[in-house]
């Protein structure tokens, strides 16, 4: 399996500006690699959304109908660049498979968004109506496989497969849960990360996991972040407060944070090829999930 890698990213890219009409991409600069590279390309005001995978290619459509409804819905969203491209969906192409999506550039930030910003947010998001199609479910569990082959040949094997026991059986149990809150549209990876504070408010980014689901999934992961990921008591108190509930006070808060710690431990192992720091990552987590209890910090990569 070819190596994605920033090197790789960028021959997609550069084949998808291609496709597009648009100016050779050499100054475009790299914002993130994980499940997509994310490129500025500086000129024209585009970013741009290369995916990792072309089994992804699905999602990012999707990803971008969502897009044009929660803007039509008057959800402040990142804005897909139509007209961009001659395809059936005018702001996607597909570059050997792999889907890259074309998105208005969002003007800078004020500053960097915190929970207190995300709170109100993702209150309006669970506030709308059932969308015009239909969504999938948040089924957190369901790449699980896809995310440990790509590193195939870089982890024990001992611990690939100990992920996907442990998957299968969180997936029962998720699929048990009996939720407080009125399941409808979520945005399924609800972290400050994913807003971008604009100079007329919060924007809500990375619309690829938006789903017809529990609405706690999307309280779950900030209470994640501050079990795991250090985030501090006052800020996700803040983000409480915002949102107008605390999901740790649900029967089914640690069923669905373990499914989410199994799901965040899978997508490291993505990063394991080429990475020494992903793969110590990988292996902290992994011990953690091994002894229930452990009071392990991870961290983002």
């Amino acid at each position: 399996m070819q190596i994605f890698d920033e090197a790789r990213a960028r021959q997609l890219l550069a084949l998808a500006c291609a496709r597009a009409a648009l100016p050779e991409p050499a100054r475009a600069r790299l914002l993130a690699l994980g499940e997509n590279a994310v490129f500025d390309l500086a000129d024209p005001a585009l970013v741009v959304k290369v995916g990792r995978d072309p089994a992804l290619a699905d999602r990012a459509s999707r990803e971008l109908r969502v897009a044009r409804w929660l803007d039509a819905s008057g959800i402040p969203v990142v804005r897909p660049a139509d007209g961009v491209t001659d395809q059936p969906d005018s702001a996607l192409v597909l570059a050997q498979g792999h889907p890259v999506s074309f998105w208005h550039r969002l003007a800078p930030p004020v500053r960097p968004a915190t929970a207190r910003d995300l709170g109100p947010l993702l209150r309006a998001l669970h506030l709308l109506p059932a969308p015009p199609t239909a969504l999938p479910a948040r089924d957190l569990l369901a790449p699980v496989p896809r995310w440990l082959r790509a590193a195939e040949g870089h982890l024990d094997p001992a611990d690939a497969d100990y992920l996907r026991r442990l998957a299968a059986e969180q997936s029962a149990a998720v699929a048990a849960l009996v939720p407080v809150l009125p399941p409808g549209v979520i945005h399924g990876d609800a972290l400050p990360r994913n807003v971008h504070l604009g100079p007329h408010g919060p924007i809500l980014l990375d619309l690829e996991t938006v789903a017809d689901d529990l609405r706690e999934h999307d309280l779950v992961v900030l209470a994640l972040s501050h079990h795991r990921y250090g985030v501090p008591e006052e800020e996700y108190r803040a983000f409480v407060r915002g949102y107008g509930w605390d999901v740790r006070e649900w029967a089914g808060w640690a069923v669905l944070r373990a499914a989410r710690e199994t799901a965040a431990t899978a997508w490291v192992a993505q990063q394991v090829p080429g990475s020494a720091a992903a793969l110590a990552e990988f292996r902290r987590r992994v011990a953690d999930l091994r002894e229930p209890g452990r009071p392990g910090r991870w961290h983002a990569l």
